[in-house]
């Protein structure tokens, strides 16, 4: 609207004591999302102002200002709301809330993005995904998946799973989809390449493979333990998992080594 100014417009700071929280705030913080929160100001800074009203009672903002306290800070970054009818205040507490909560993800663009920050050892936990929700993004087993990509599923594994026979013994081809690489490596023959060339490209079109795990590891139950040792160092399961970080077939970020590191000392 012409002429109008608004909240975001200018910052001031205010004491955290003279902040007062909504008394009918009906969006709920745990102990574990202020912690979130704190760790994230605590990395980047306070990159969202508290809303208040030019009194000091907080609109929006609640767990930020919750996690400034845990944090020890004594003052914070806000924004007044001005003019704003009693009714407007009151809405605005929900709407900007519910208003984030109606976005959606795109999780094949998440799932890159997780991807190039665990390559830098970026602790993930920042982005207030636990890893249990990092691994489910990954965890392409559900009802209807393909079972491509599922070697990343590993990644989240902290607890080896135990594999046990639940069913028949799956035979090879239930084990893995070759479609995709059998087509490319058809074209590689028929094209005019040197020998040397050709067998690269035939071997960089494994990559095409698609193992089904979930397969793999009832045919890993069936097997004798030569076979599921050499599975093993194939990776094609997981048993032993600080073998399998040392022989790079899990790649973790510091945090979630230090997490894995915890959970055993607690067993």
């Amino acid at each position: 609207m012409t002429g109008r100014q608004d909240p975001a417009d200018r910052a001031e700071r205010r004491k955290v004591s003279d902040l007062v929280p909504y008394a009918r705030n009906s969006r709920t913080h745990s102990d574990e999302q202020v912690a979130q929160i704190a760790a994230s100001i605590k990395e980047w800074g306070f990159t969202n102002p508290v809303l208040i009203e030019p009194d000091g009672g907080i609109i929006a903002g609640h767990g930020r200002v919750m996690a400034a306290q845990r944090l020890g800070l004594n003052d914070v970054p806000c924004v007044i709301a001005e003019g704003w009818t009693e009714a407007q205040k009151r809405a605005y507490v929900i709407a900007d809330n519910k208003l984030a909560l109606n976005a959606g993800w795109n999780e094949s663009v998440l799932k890159l993005e997780f991807q190039d920050l665990g390559e830098v050892d970026f602790d993930l936990t920042l982005t207030g995904f636990t890893l249990d929700e990092i691994g489910d993004i990954f965890d392409d087993t559900g009802e209807g998946g393909s079972g491509e990509g599922l070697s990343e599923n590993y990644s989240r594994k902290i607890e080896a799973p135990i594999y046990e026979i639940t069913g028949a013994c799956p035979e090879i081809p239930q084990m893995m989809d070759r479609a995709k690489t059998e087509r490319l490596q058809a074209e590689i023959d028929d094209a005019d390449l040197p020998d040397n060339v050709r067998d690269f490209l035939r071997y960089a079109a494994e990559r095409h493979t698609v193992f089904n795990f979930r397969n793999i590891a009832e045919f890993y139950a069936h097997a004798d333990a030569q076979t599921q040792d050499l599975m093993e160092r194939s990776a094609l399961v997981i048993i032993d998992f600080d073998r399998a970080i040392e022989e790079g077939f899990v790649r973790l970020t510091k945090k979630m080594g230090d997490m894995a590191n915890a959970e055993a000392d607690d067993d």
